[in-house]
Formats: C-alpha cells, structure tokens, sequence
C-alpha cells in the first residue's frame, strides 16, 4: 500500500499554522504576566482603610511606663509607642503613601473595644496577649515579657501573696493582674479587699494614700512608676510572679493582609537589631523624666527575637 503524502505546500502551510498559534500563545502569556506585574493587589480591611484615608489611628495607655505614656509635652511615648510608629511606617510603603498618626488614649477596660469598633487600628500599650483575648482580637508577635507582682511600701509585713489576708488590693480594671488576683482568691481561699481602679495611677495613687496595703499588676509597670515618681526610697516590689504576661500590639482579628504586614515587619526589625536597641532606649537608659528602669531583657524575651529574626516566631 502506498503511503499518503501531503504536499510540500500543505505541510508548510501546517507548520506556519502551528508557529502563529505558538506565537499567540506566547503574546497572550506576556499580556496576563505584564496585567498581573502591573495591576495592584487588591487591598482589604485596615490596609485599605489606610490607603484611602491616609491615616492610622493608635490606641495607645497615658500611664503604662516605659511602653505607653504622656510626655510633659503631653504626647505618646515609649516603647510600644516606638514599635508601633515602626510598623506604620511598613504598612505606608505597603499601601503605597505616607500615613498620618490619629491618637486614641485608652484605658485598660476599653482598649479591646477601640480595636474591635474599628475607633482604633492598632493598640500599643502593655496588653498581654492570652487565649482568651486572641478569641477577638489579633496580636503582633510578642514584644516584652512580664508577670503579676505587688508594690508594698518599704517595712510592709507583707512578703508575698500569702500574706494577703484581711488586706485591701488595689488593681487596675479590665487587666490580667485583676483576673490573678481573683484566682488566687479562688485557688487558696485568701480573704482580702480587691480594689478596683481606672488605671495604673489611679493604682499607685491608692497606695501611696495609705488606702490599699499593695498594688498588684506587671512588675515593669512596678518598676516604671516608680521611677517616674521617683519612690524607690519609699516602695519595693516583693513576691514571686503570679501569673505569666507576654505582650503583643493588638489589631482586628482576621485582617490577613494587616497580619503579614506585622509578621514581616517584626521580622525585619528583630533581624537588623532595631527591637534591642528600642528596648534598650527605654528599659536601659534614662527616662525624659531621667531616671532609669535599670532592667536587662529577660532570657525570654533574648529567645523570642532570636526566633522572631530567624522567621520562626
């Protein structure tokens, strides 16, 4: 049987066919790549709030020393307050413009409510992140490690929580430190007088007004009013640590985007160095008010930046 054979010309004519389909082929793959290199990705949630408003609005503490207070001047500084004007500036060159600050002044009952009501972007204070909390609201990684102590004027009999009973506590409203102190009224019967107070001040107000025997909240809170108000002479911070407080900068639970901007930014500041020396600005050096914490990063918080910088935090 003879075999069938196509013309030359027919077989060029295939041939140019299958070059012009290739050749669309590869014109219309260059189009989607250039479509795709060129179109913006579309923003969501804090991201696009930012980019169309030109600004992000920071919840931020007036007494939580050295991470979130007044200065004389009046304006937000300290430590959250460094990280927190760090991570605006990643998220303006995320969204492509320069954002204004909006300040939000906060209490330890209504922080989480500024975030969740949309008021406030970010939250940069002294706000412990725990699993209740993640439950509505996001955390950046964590950026200090502290506990519950008690401050007790210098000579107090007391020594530690178990000496505690038939005393007056004084804690700040909506914190952790409240939430230890009930628990250890629970788990070990103690019969003492919690006092409830607005903020942190309002705290050491009670005691230095000889209205409560000790205030219980985060140690370097402790140590932080203190040194603003210059009554080392006068108090000390005494007990084992009654609870366990990592701090994180809170935002809006299931923003995505918001969330990588954070997770990078953290990242890049733990791997260049810039977290240790912020923290050295503000726990090892003097205060505007110009005394100094004196307090060395714990070997808790040295491990999580080294993993923050390695990527696995």
């Amino acid at each position: 049987m003879k075999s069938t054979r196509f013309p030359r010309t027919a077989r060029s004519g295939r041939l140019a066919v299958r070059c012009l389909l290739a050749l669309i082929a590869m014109l219309a793959t260059a189009q989607a790549f250039a479509q795709s290199e060129s179109t913006p990705v579309q923003l969501t949630g804090t991201l696009a709030k930012a980019r169309d408003t030109g600004s992000i609005t920071i919840a931020h503490r007036t007494s939580s020393i050295p991470f979130s207070y007044l200065s004389a001047r009046g304006e937000p500084i300290g430590y959250s307050i460094d990280l927190c004007k760090l991570l605006v500036e990643a998220i303006g060159e995320e969204v492509g413009r320069s954002l204004n600050i909006k300040w939000q002044p906060v209490t330890s009952e209504s922080r989480i409510a500024s975030i969740t009501s949309g008021q406030s972007d970010l939250e940069c204070g002294s706000t412990t992140s725990n699993l209740e909390r993640r439950k509505v609201v996001s955390f950046s990684p964590v950026i200090f490690v502290s506990g519950t102590k008690l401050l007790v004027k210098k000579g107090s009999p007391i020594r530690s929580y178990r000496d505690l009973g038939g005393r007056k506590v004084a804690v700040t409203a909506g914190t952790t430190n409240e939430q230890a102190m009930r628990e250890l009224v629970r788990r070990f019967k103690l019969n003492f007088d919690l006092r409830i107070a607005a903020d942190h001040a309002a705290s050491f107000a009670l005691l230095t007004a000889g209205e409560v025997d000790t205030f219980a909240t985060d140690d370097v809170l402790l140590y932080g009013l203190l040194a603003q108000n210059k009554r080392q002479a006068d108090y000390v911070v005494i007990g084992e640590f009654l609870s366990y407080d990592p701090y994180g900068i809170m935002y809006r639970k299931d923003d995505s985007q918001l969330a990588r901007v954070i997770n990078e930014a953290f990242h890049t500041l733990a791997a260049d160095g810039e977290i240790e020396r912020r923290y050295k600005r503000w726990f090892l050096r003097k205060l505007p008010t110009g005394e100094s914490l004196d307090l060395p990063m714990s070997p808790q918080l040295e491990e999580t930046i080294k993993s923050m910088a390695a990527g696995t935090e």
